[in-house]
């Protein structure tokens, strides 16, 4: 190991911020290139529509203009295509072109593409393109019977399932079954920058250039390869500031392909940025699903079956990430309790919305959601109380690790490593005094008040592989950088890169570059998603800085004279023990040549880690409008080892505010012709400083990997997981009608009604 003097873990400040700060941030907004044109979309105002005949001929007239393009300018281009290749081939029909063809399928889809001089007139050519609609029916519920996608082929994309154990025998030997129908309302991550994308040709080199790329730039270069049939060096990708990920930033969209098309086609860079009602309209959105869910139990709560049949709302299309969020949402429902047997089955259906994708902590905020309340209708059922029978549920810490292995080919193996789930979720009770809070609870209640408190456990994935690297350079000055596939959205990348290299190099953190996100510095990575950069990007750097930790050593052991054992490195200076000869690192680059110290090392794992954690969330309901009113909530989680302690409490904080959003504001809301309620922040609500309670965050490091040499596991979405069940449990017990909360966000209407008696409660 390096000299590391006690780095990681460390609330560092971040190393990525003064730009930022300053106001000298480059995100796509801020990215011009000599010439440009710019793009506006001429988008359908349809759910479900036959596109006929586009009429160009107005806009064309408009001095400035420069091309206006409709699907059939952009035949010869394949459907967006899926990241991964384990897609089932039946799914490719359900994939979206660049612009419609034949068929617009949502609210937003893009139809024709204007080019222009300047955006302003860009715009107004584009209300001037007239487009012949024959309106059809639209389809606004995954869970009634599909309807046409295509001639010949329906709106039921797939019917997924994940299985173990015998399920059947399970529920025949219940002492009780409880039954939910349980709904997750659809909401996305609406992050600050809306998506920007600039295609540059460089007709010289024969290459294209996509400047505003997030979260994967190589995945991402790797699909567009495919689809435009581009040799790897003839197309490179450029990531800058990036105003928040959260999963619908860094996919590839429609408007990602046109500016690529544009920019060689006319060999003008061409920049394309959506407003604020495009992104809520056209922007991948999440969470939609319908669960009927049963649980059966023993007389003591145990559980001996789990069941869920689910309807999975797609949207409109299938995006990169194809059938990922309901069968995250399957693999994950178990959590980390003890389950015999388990049955799931998904119906993945096509409607006319929106398209649907990942969002922070996929499918797992979903079952959560419904796995906890379960749990409670359980705990309700046999009058136990809900923390004691998550307790007689959870697997011990003598359990792991432990495999739970679908029957399913396609289903993932979850092989669990390491963690002591009681010891946290007693952590998180002692951490809000969890006996006195219930004790003022019940008094608050008897004066009056509808107050309550909810709990919910959770599993979490992180560090999925199958690879990553990095390389490392020391110069001649002593500087050192780091080149990595890795991605920034705003989490500390940077940050937490330089740490890891600080700390097993034995240089100050503050000196180290860390490049990213540009796919011509380095031609792999992983990106930065479904928490896997600080793990897998972060495994990469160490084994890397050790080599060229080693290698410094080595060199400095013959420069200096001195046994290789005797020599340490601290400050970015070798010297001997005891105050004898030393030698910086530069003056090793500039005695030994360039390459002296610079190394490329490689972290491969076929197995992910599992961060794990408990939410407490106490409630207030207005007893006149049903209002809810998050009063304390308290984050609990277990990330074997941190890297810097503060940025990984800015994640689960961010996280959770990100939860409350969707326990309580967020939903986009169609009407039964498809048309998109919620396309401005009046009527889409977000969270804000007023409706958000001081988060207190408990961070554990009980549980360290074995399964990458630093121990540590994913942060990124511990914050968000179990925020809806958390708040769901405290609705109830403050309004005092068990069971109550079937459905996400909660909103003030329906928990008046519910208060009033107007509305049944779920069947037990």
């Amino acid at each position: 190991m390096g000299d590391d003097e006690g780095l990681l873990g460390r609330p560092l400040a971040r190393i990525e911020d003064p730009p930022l700060v300053a106001g000298r941030g480059r995100f796509a907004g801020d990215i011009d290139f000599p010439g440009q044109l710019h793009m506006r979309i001429v988008r359908s105002p349809h759910a479900h529509a036959e596109v006929g005949a586009v009429d160009a001929a107005a806009a064309l007239a408009m001095d400035g203009v420069h091309a206006v393009w409709s699907g059939a300018d952009v035949a010869d281009i394949p459907p967006i295509d899926f990241r991964s290749d384990r897609q089932i081939e039946a799914l490719k029909p359900y994939r979206q072109h660049v612009l419609a063809r034949g068929r617009a399928r949502y609210v937003g889809e893009p139809v024709a593409a204007v080019f222009a001089g300047t955006p302003y007139l860009a715009e107004d050519a584009a209300e001037l393109v007239e487009v012949d609609y024959e309106p059809l029916p639209p389809v606004t519920r995954a869970d009634r019977e599909p309807g046409e996608f295509a001639p010949g082929l329906g709106t039921g994309a797939t019917l997924l399932t994940h299985t173990f154990g015998d399920a059947g025998a399970g529920f025949a030997e219940a002492h009780e079954v409880v039954s939910l129908d349980l709904r997750t309302g659809r909401h996305a991550g609406v992050p600050m920058e809306t998506r920007g994308a600039i295609g540059v040709y460089d007709a010289a080199r024969d290459r294209l250039e996509l400047h505003g790329a997030a979260k994967v730039p190589h995945r991402n270069k790797e699909t567009l390869i495919r689809m435009l049939g581009l040799a790897p060096e003839r197309i490179h990708l450029y990531e800058g500031h990036v105003g928040g990920g959260f999963g619908i930033r860094g996919e590839l969209y429609p408007e990602d392909l046109l500016v690529l098309l544009a920019a060689r086609r006319f060999s003008r860079p061409v920049k394309w940025i959506e407003d604020r009602q495009e992104h809520l309209m056209a922007a991948n959105q999440g969470r939609e699903q319908r669960h009927r869910a049963r649980l059966a139990v023993d007389a003591e709560g145990r559980i001996l079956a789990l069941e869920d049949e689910i309807w999975h709302d797609q949207g409109a299309y299938l995006r990169t990430h194809g059938v990922s969020v309901p069968n995250r949402t399957m693999c994950s429902l178990p959590g980390l309790y003890r389950i015999p047997a388990y049955r799931a089955s998904c119906h993945v259906r096509l409607t006319n919305k929106a398209p649907a994708a990942t969002y922070r902590a996929p499918g797992r905020f979903e079952s959560s959601f419904v796995r906890e309340r379960l749990m409670d209708a359980a705990a309700h059922r046999l009058g136990i109380d809900p923390v004691e029978i998550r307790r007689r549920n959870l697997i011990a810490p003598s359990d792991l690790p432990c495999t739970v292995a679908y029957d399913e080919p396609y289903a993932e193996t979850l092989d669990l490593d390491s963690g002591d789930y009681p010891l946290l979720l007693q952590k998180a009770l002692d951490a809000v005094g969890w006996d006195g809070l219930r004790a003022d609870l019940a008094r608050r209640r008897g004066a009056g008040e509808l107050v309550g408190a909810g709990v919910a456990t959770f599993l979490e994935e992180s560090g999925r592989g199958p690879s990553d690297g990095a390389r490392i350079a020391v110069d001649g000055d002593g500087a050192v950088e780091i080149v990595t596939g890795g991605a920034s959205v705003g989490q500390g990348f940077e940050t937490a890169m330089a740490q890891i290299c600080a700390a097993a190099l034995g240089v100050d953190y503050r000196g180290i570059a860390v490049v990213h996100g540009q796919t011509d510095r380095i031609p792999y990575g992983i990106g930065a998603h479904a928490a896997r950069a600080t793990v897998m990007t972060g495994s990469a750097v160490h084994a890397t800085a050790l080599a060229v930790r080693g290698k410094a050593l080595a060199a400095a052991s013959e420069l200096l004279q001195t046994p290789a054992a005797r020599l340490a490195i601290r400050d970015g200076v070798v010297q001997a023990d005891g105050g004898g000869p030393s030698i910086p690192l530069g003056g090793i680059v500039r005695a030994r040549g360039a390459d002296a110290l610079a190394a490329e090392e490689f972290y491969e794992t076929s197995r992910c880690t599992f961060p794990y954690g408990a939410h407490i969330a106490v409630c207030r309901v207005d007893p006149g409008t049903g209002a809810v009113t998050v009063e304390r909530f308290l984050i609990a989680y277990d990330v074997g080892r941190a890297v810097n302690a503060a940025t990984l409490e800015g994640q689960l904080i961010g996280g959770c505010v990100q939860g409350i959003g969707g326990a309580l504001y967020e939903a986009f809301v169609y009407d039964e012709a498809g048309q998109p309620l919620a396309v401005t922040f009046a009527d889409y609500l977000l969270p804000t400083v007023a409706e958000v309670p001081a988060i207190e965050c408990l961070v554990t490091e009980d549980a360290p990997s074995p399964r990458n040499p630093l121990g540590i596991k994913g942060g990124g979405e511990g914050g968000i997981n179990g925020v809806g069940a958390a708040i769901a449990s405290a609705v109830d017990e403050a309004i005092g009608i068990p069971g109550a909360i079937d459905r996400t966000p909660i909103a003030p209407e329906r928990v008046l009604a519910l208060m009033r008696g107007r509305n049944s409660q779920p069947s037990q």
